[in-house]
């Protein structure tokens, strides 16, 4: 039996989220559409399965990536699971695309 703040300290110390996370989970197209579909607002789980003709262990698996790079939160609400999209992820992300592009000497004269 596992006790509510065991289930809670192992949450917490779950490896960080790093920007890999983030584009492993941007990588796939499924994931993407998921993402489209919650920028309209949130969604239970069941309204997101019935925009696509996947089984819904499928499309669970696809949450969890979504989850694990930060890019969803998911809520129970009673017998459903809503899930939100998490823009400051989308914020690092972009920051880190920008970084990959800057120049190393900005702001000095060649």
């Amino acid at each position: 039996m596992v006790f509510w703040w065991l289930a809670k300290y192992r949450k917490a110390m779950a490896a960080p989220v790093t920007i890999n996370d983030t584009f492993k989970a941007l990588a796939d197209p499924t994931r993407r559409e998921i993402l489209r579909l919650l920028k309209g607002g949130d969604k239970t789980a069941g309204e997101l399965a019935d925009s696509f003709d996947l089984a819904r262990s499928t499309l669970s698996g696809h949450f969890n990536v979504l989850k694990a790079a930060g890019l969803v939160v998911a809520e129970r609400n009673r017998t459903s699971i809503v899930y939100s999209i998490n823009t400051s992820a989308f914020h690092d992300a972009a920051a880190a695309v920008l970084n990959v592009f800057a120049s190393d000497d900005a702001g000095t004269e060649n």
